[in-house]
C-alpha cells in the first residue's frame, strides 16, 4: 500500500513536535556521567525547509538529502547551549549550522541558514568537525578539517588534511584565518588552547603521515604561535602518545577543548584501536598542568565513553567521537559525542565528578597480570567495606 504524500504543515508539525518531546536520563549511571536516551541533533532534527521543495505545494519531496548530524563544536554562550554541528549532505560534503537551546540536552533548534563559511581556500573540497574556543583576546575561534584532493596521488581517495581556522563574536558572521602551518605531512584534529601561554597562542595538534594512518606521527603534541592571524607552528611537543595494546594503539587525538578546572587542564580526548571488525573509536581522559599545559599529571587508564547498543550502529560502525563539551556557571558539564558518524548525543557530569574519576581511576598498567592486580586490590578493598557492616543493600 502506498503512503499518503506528505504536506509542507504535516512535515513542520512533525519537526515541532520532534523538537519539543523531553529526553530522559538513562538509569543507572556508572557514577561519572549519565547518558540520555534521546540523541539530541540527527538528521531530523534540521529543518524540513532545508531539505524539501516547498514549491511542490501538494506533495513536497526532499530535493537536497540530510545524511547525518554530528562531531559538534560547543561552548555555554550567553545563557544557551550552542553547537556548531557537522551536517552531511548525502552528497557526502558536510557544512557547519548552528543550534541552540537554553537545554544541554534537548530542544536544540537550528538557525535558519548553515554556515555560510569564508572561502578563502579553492583546493577546500569538504570541511567538518569544528571545535569551538572561547578564547581570553575576546574571539570565539573555530578550527575544523580543511580537506583537498592530494594532488601528487592520482587515487580517489588520497586526500589531504589540514587546520582551518575561522573566528566569531555572534555564530553569524564568521572570519577566515589562514589554514595552521605545521611541519607535519598533515594535521587533524587540531585544538585551540583557550588561553595565552607565555603570551601566545597555543595548539594541541595531531601530525600525521597520510590523511588515515598516523604512520610515524600521532599522539596528541603541543606547539606554540606567535600570530593567530599569521598562524604557524614549530615544535610540537608530545603530550599523549600512542601505546601498544592500549585505547591509543592505532591513533589519538584531541576531542572538546580543553576545561579549565581549579586543579588542571581536563582534556576529553579520543583513543582508536584496530579490530577484527575495523577500527573502534572511543572517548578518554586525561589531566595537564594549569601552568604548563603540555605536563600531564593525571591519566586514568581506559576509556571514559564508547559506543554502546545502537550507538554501535552507523555510517562508520563501533565509533565514539566527541570535539565539543559545554561547561555551565555551575559547574556542570555537557559532553557531545556522536556514534557511528551519524547521530550526535550527550552524556551529563559536573567538573567535580571528572576530577574524581581523573585522580582517583589508576592509570594503565600496560600488562594483564597488574591489571588483575588492579582489579583484586578494588575487589579486597569493598569486600572489607561490604563485611566491616558499613556497606547496606
Amino acid at each position: 500500500m502506498e503512503s499518503m504524500p506528505q504536506t509542507i504543515a504535516g512535515l513542520e508539525e512533525s519537526y515541532e513536535a520532534l523538537l519539543a518531546r523531553p529526553n530522559e536520563k538513562l538509569a543507572p549511571g556508572n557514577g561519572v556521567y549519565d547518558r540520555w536516551r534521546y540523541p539530541v541533533l540527527t538528521r531530523d532534527h534540521t529543518p524540513p525547509f532545508w531539505r524539501y521543495d516547498y514549491s511542490k505545494t501538494a506533495s513536497p519531496w526532499e530535493l537536497l538529502g540530510i545524511n547525518a548530524v554530528f562531531n559538534a563544536g560547543a561552548l555555554c554562550h550567553q545563557g544557551n547551549y550552542v553547537l556548531v554541528a557537522r551536517v552531511e549532505g548525502t552528497d557526502r560534503k558536510s557544512f557547519f549550522a548552528v543550534a541552540e537551546s537554553d537545554s544541554p540536552t534537548q530542544g536544540f533548534r537550528f538557525r535558519d541558514f548553515p554556515v555560510a563559511l569564508p572561502d578563502t581556500q579553492p583546493e577546500e573540497v569538504n570541511v567538518y568537525d569544528m571545535r569551538l574556543t572561547a578564547h581570553e583576546d575576546g574571539w570565539i575561534y573555530g578550527v575544523f578539517c580543511s580537506e583537498s584532493k592530494d594532488p601528487a596521488d592520482p587515487s580517489l581517495s588520497a586526500a589531504r588534511a589540514a587546520a582551518g581556522i575561522v573566528r566569531t563574536k555572534d555564530f553569524d558572521t564568521w572570519e577566515r584565518l589562514p589554514n595552521l602551518r605545521t611541519a607535519s605531512a598533515q594535521q587533524r584534529n587540531v585544538v585551540l588552547h583557550p588561553k595565552f601561554v607565555g603570551e601566545k597562542y597555543a595548539f594541541f595538534t595531531r601530525p600525521q603521515d597520510a590523511f588515515i594512518d598516523a604512520g610515524s606521527g600521532g599522539g596528541i603534541c603541543f606547539a606554540l604561535c606567535d600570530d593567530i592571524t599569521r598562524p604557524a607552528i614549530g615544535e610540537e611537543t608530545l603530550v599523549s602518545p600512542r601505546r601498544y595494546h592500549t585505547i591509543t594503539e592505532s591513533k589519538n587525538g584531541a576531542g572538546a577543548v580543553p576545561i579549565e578546572t581549579p586543579r588542571g587542564w581536563l582534556h576529553i580526548a579520543h583513543g582508536v584501536r584496530n579490530t577484527a571488525a575495523g577500527l573502534r573509536y572511543v572517548i578518554y581522559a586525561f589531566l595537564t598542568d594549569l601552568a604548563e599545559p603540555w605536563n600531564v599529571i593525571a591519566e586514568p587508564g581506559g576509556y571514559l565513553i564508547a559506543p554502546r547498543g545502537e550507538e554501535r550502529v552507523g555510517d562508520v560502525s563501533n565509533v565514539a567521537f566527541t570535539n565539543g563539551a559545554a561547561v555551565a556557571p555551575d559547574g556542570s558539564v555537557a559532553i557531545y559525542y556522536a556514534s557511528s558518524d551519524t547521530r550526535l548525543h550527550v552524556a551529563t557530569t559536573s567538573i567535580d565528578r571528572l576530577l574524581d574519576y581523573v585522580f582517583g581511576t589508576p592509570a594503565d598498567p600496560l600488562r594483564s597480570a597488574d591489571c588483575v592486580r588492579q582489579r583484586t586490590d578494588l575487589i579486597r578493598r569493598n569486600l572489607e567495606i561490604r563485611n566491616g557492616g558499613t556497606f547496606h543493600v
